[in-house]
């Protein structure tokens, strides 16, 4: 009886350790590069926030210089985004037109790596096809001249904890939004100068089995170093990851599978 007990005991207390352990960090995989953009600055901003606000570890790959037609290496492998639990597109090639190598870049998210999609990530792989845009969420054909707007959320949702129903955006670049996909739901908009319209600045997409987070907001650097976006793109990648609660918090427990468990 006392080797029962001791036993009962022992794995007692493994349980209560290994129910102790910290959950893994969540692995994000941030693409950036490309044309209009200061993406070395962003980088600078943004990977350190993901790293605290999202207890994220960040991989990081930039490339393309200023070019607008790079092929980012890393999409011309099989299986990707293996091993990773949300991808980041922070990037601006719209000049590849390339059919095949685009459905090699959407065929990870739709088979289930969730994503990001941010600003110029819109504009990308303009390849004849709408397979990008269907990932995205929207379909925006460019943009207007630079000024300050209010966002103004119109839905409830965890990824908007925290913000208020409006808030200003710094002098940015407000996209023009000609599509928003059956799939995809808005969540905050702001009204176009030109267009005398609402636009859509942040939504959420459901891409396949992936979830996707998405927003046009971010040109300058002063915009996204603001608490607002910051906390907006953190809540955004753990949303799309499977671990942001319905307050607004980080979770473990709702965390997906990792993509390289699939």
């Amino acid at each position: 009886m006392m080797i029962v007990r001791s036993l009962v005991a022992f794995l007692a207390i493994g349980v209560a350790a290994q129910a102790a352990e910290p959950p893994r960090p969540l692995q994000v995989l941030y693409i950036t590069g490309g044309c209009c953009h200061d993406y070395e600055g962003q980088k600078k901003i943004l990977v350190p926030a993901l790293e605290t606000r999202a207890g994220a570890k960040v991989t990081v790959i930039h490339e393309g210089g200023s070019s607008s037609d790079h092929r980012v290496s890393v999409y011309s492998q099989p299986e990707w985004s293996k091993g990773y639990d949300v991808v980041f597109h922070n990037e601006c090639f719209a000049k590849i037109n390339d059919p095949d190598f685009l459905k090699g870049i959407v065929a990870e998210h739709e088979k289930g790596t969730p994503a990001v999609v941010m600003h110029c990530a819109m504009h990308c792989y303009r390849a004849g096809t709408d397979d990008w845009f269907k990932f995205c969420g929207v379909t925006s054909p460019g943009h207007g001249k630079h000024y300050e707007y209010t966002a103004r959320t119109i839905a409830e949702h965890p990824v908007l904890r925290g913000l208020p129903r409006e808030w200003k955006v710094p002098k940015d670049e407000l996209y023009y939004i000609d599509k928003l996909w059956p799939t995809a739901t808005p969540l905050v908009e702001a009204r176009s100068e030109e267009r005398q319209a609402m636009q859509t600045v942040v939504w959420t997409n459901q891409y396949g089995k992936a979830r996707v987070f998405g927003t046009t907001i971010g040109h300058y650097n002063h915009t996204i170093e603001t608490p607002e976006f910051l906390g907006l793109v953190s809540r955004g990648t753990l949303w799309a990851a499977g671990r942001l609660g319905d307050d607004g918090e980080p979770t473990a427990a709702a965390r997906p599978e990792p993509a390289a468990a699939r």
